[in-house]
């Protein structure tokens, strides 16, 4: 039996539950699955409980969590102050039709944490956050268009999941994909190409200030002054998607560079493992969704604010001091370097991107600018992305199938090093198969 079916095999004799659960969603669920991000082959592993750095299946296999619902569980599963906070909201019946104390504590502490975030509001998603930022930039400027990055990931409306590539898009209507550009990331040179030619169109660029979902291409140094500075050269607002990596730092990503957005998305850590979203920026912007003012944006949503989110939101931010996102930043350098040394130690060409706590595996060597570098690495891999994902989890670590990886406060040193140990292990478990079938990765 060849290493990958010995890898499918050994993944289905230990997962019977969760196939058999698979097969029962199917007949409700299209393929049984209902959020494709989570979805891969041969089936996904239902999770049934969560503890702090650890995760448990149905089966009862027991896992390392280095994806944290995709970066949002901050601080692990199950966190006890924030369930309590939670908890004590429950009793009141957590949520009315109207507005709600938490949501007035919650918008403060973020105001007085992200430099930009003037005024706010609250959405139940990511993806709601992204949408309404670029309503709010396209009703402030009276004009339709969007710069994106090609490659971009800012949610699954359909301004946000459009490509460039029509084939790709279907359901997306062509009419709102004219108000669509893209330029690749880290090029400021078409940035400013696309501006002079279509500035008078677009409302805002939006950009994911490190591409999480892309990949993580980082950013070259004066990139993001460089858009800031484009912005304002053709008068165009700049807005960026923190959904992700506001948890690099207190005041997100924008603090760190000292950049500063006009509009900012947030979601993920803001909520503390509930439904969350939101967005903000300068108040002579927010102002067109002031309710006493004549024809203001409507904006509503019957969980928008919902009260056990902002309780947890707002344990899960107090609880993140910038000592703690210190401390995992250093555990994910920790983690990207760890691999990086497994990589060349194996003899594989392999390696990581990271940022704080944010860390991308790639099969390929060589810079990684863009997206598209990153696309390219993985089409040039073939199912070694996806063997290596099923094979960690059959050691005891999570992760997501496309190689990204976070770390979070319920995790210590000792945790990250047997990590990398299980990490360095699979690859050189893989090896003879990735001579076999990809040889230009051997070193």
């Amino acid at each position: 039996m060849s290493i990958r079916d010995q890898i499918i095999q050994r993944f289905i004799a230990r997962t019977q539950k969760s196939q058999a659960l698979t097969e029962r969603a199917k007949r409700v669920l299209p393929g049984g699955d209902t959020r494709s991000g989570v979805y891969y082959l041969p089936y996904p592993a239902y999770m049934v409980e969560g503890s702090g750095s650890r995760l448990t299946d149905i089966d009862g296999n027991v896992y390392f969590d280095l994806l944290a619902n995709y970066t949002s569980l901050v601080h692990g599963h199950a966190h006890p102050q924030i369930l309590a906070a939670a908890q004590a909201v429950l009793p009141s019946g957590g949520v009315f039709a109207a507005p709600m104390q938490k949501q007035v504590e919650l918008a403060e502490l973020i105001c007085a944490r992200v430099p930009s975030v003037e005024t706010m509001r609250f959405t139940t998603s990511g993806s709601e956050g992204t949408q309404m930022a670029l309503r709010a930039a396209r009703a402030y400027t009276g004009r339709s268009g969007v710069l994106k990055m090609l490659g971009s990931y800012h949610g699954s409306h359909d301004l946000a999941s459009a490509t460039a590539d029509p084939d790709a898009d279907r359901g997306i209507p062509e009419g709102l994909r004219r108000n669509i550009f893209y330029v690749p990331y880290n090029d400021l040179p078409a940035t400013d190409a696309m501006l002079t030619a279509h500035g008078h169109e677009i409302a805002a660029l939006i950009v994911e200030p490190v591409p999480n979902a892309g990949g993580l291409p980082l950013a070259h140094a004066g990139y993001l002054q460089g858009l800031r500075d484009l912005c304002n050269k053709h008068d165009v607002l700049l807005v960026f998607d923190e959904v992700v990596t506001l948890r690099l730092h207190e005041g997100g990503y924008q603090a760190q560079t000292g950049v500063l957005p006009d509009l900012t998305a947030m979601g993920k850590i803001i909520g503390g493992g509930f439904a969350v979203g939101a967005f903000g920026g300068k108040r002579e912007i927010m102002q067109n969704f002031d309710p006493t003012r004549k024809n203001s944006i409507g904006h509503s949503g019957t969980f928008n604010g919902h009260s056990v989110t902002m309780a947890a939101g707002l344990e899960s931010l107090k609880l993140l001091s910038q000592a703690e996102i210190d401390r995992i930043n250093a555990l994910g350098e920790r983690l990207g370097r760890g691999f990086d040394d497994a990589f060349a130690e194996a003899g594989i060409r392999g390696r990581t991107t990271y940022v704080g706590s944010l860390v991308q595996v790639h099969w390929r060597t060589g810079d990684i600018n863009n997206m598209g570098d990153v696309a390219a690495g993985f089409a040039q891999a073939g199912d070694l992305p996806y063997l290596l994902h099923l094979e960690l989890m059959n050691r005891g670590v999570y992760s997501a199938a496309r190689g990204e990886y976070c770390t979070t406060t319920a995790m210590h040193e000792a945790d990250i090093d047997r990590a990398i140990a299980i990490f360095s292990d699979t690859l050189h478990y893989l090896k003879p198969y990735v001579a076999q079938v990809n040889e230009a990765l051997i070193a």
